[in-house]
Parts: structure tokens; C-alpha cells; sequence
């Protein structure tokens, strides 16, 4: 990992962030996700009533930054990038969560049907 991405802050905008998720999340080949004792962090929709969103970030050090105060239980674990394309994605959009994308402090950011990351991806892996 170099250490231009392990340095640079989190954009306040949600689309940069979305991009960089995509990127690093290539470069490196895991996404970062917070587990605890009784399983993944989840958070209510900013958007869509009665749908939870599970936060994922491109970094360890950016999922590290939110295990606190109510999420002091939960630790970073590395996802790897094949498992959650092709299982994570489809799992969650059958199970219909939504996906946080590199949220910043406020846990704000972009929320994304599953599929619609799962295109996302696709179409970067494309060019």
C-alpha cells in the first residue's frame, strides 16, 4: 500500500468517496467492514424507511476511526474484494440492505442498492 491512500482524508463529497472506494478497494483487493460481537454494524437509512445500511470503507484506518462511542464494540475486519463482489453484494441485496460507502464521521456518505456497487465495480473492471 502506498502512502499517498493511506494518508489522504475522506472527500465531503460522496461521490468522490464512492470513486476512491472503488479504486482502492481494486488496488488493495479487500474492503473493510466493522464486526462485533453479535455481527456487522448496521445503521438506519438516511433515505428509505425500514432499511438498514452496512458501512464498508476502503481503508482499515477509516473503519477504525468510527469504533467508538456506540460502535466501541465493533473492530475492523478486511473483507476480500472477490467474496464480497460475489457474495457479499448479491446476499445483501436479497437480504435488502443497502450499502454505506466510505462514511465519513457523521456517518454520512453514500448509501447504494447492492447491485448498483456490484455495477459500479464491473464497469471500472471493464476499462
Amino acid at each position: 500500500m502506498n502512502d499517498i491512500i493511506a494518508t489522504d482524508p475522506l472527500s465531503d463529497d460522496p461521490a468522490e468517496n464512492l470513486d476512491r472506494f472503488i479504486v482502492e478497494a481494486m488496488e488493495l483487493g479487500c474492503v473493510w467492514g466493522l464486526e462485533g460481537p453479535d455481527g456487522w454494524a448496521l445503521s438506519a437509512s438516511e433515505a428509505h424507511d425500514d432499511v438498514d445500511v452496512m458501512p464498508f470503507w476502503s481503508q482499515e484506518s477509516f473503519a477504525q476511526a468510527h469504533c467508538q462511542d456506540d460502535w466501541e464494540i465493533y473492530k475492523p475486519v478486511a473483507i476480500d474484494l472477490v467474496e464480497f463482489l460475489e457474495d457479499w453484494l448479491p446476499g445483501m441485496h436479497e437480504d435488502v440492505l443497502l450499502v454505506g460507502i466510505n462514511w465519513n464521521m457523521e456517518l454520512e456518505g453514500e448509501e447504494l442498492e447492492p447491485l448498483d456497487l456490484l455495477e459500479e465495480f464491473e464497469a471500472e473492471m471493464g476499462e
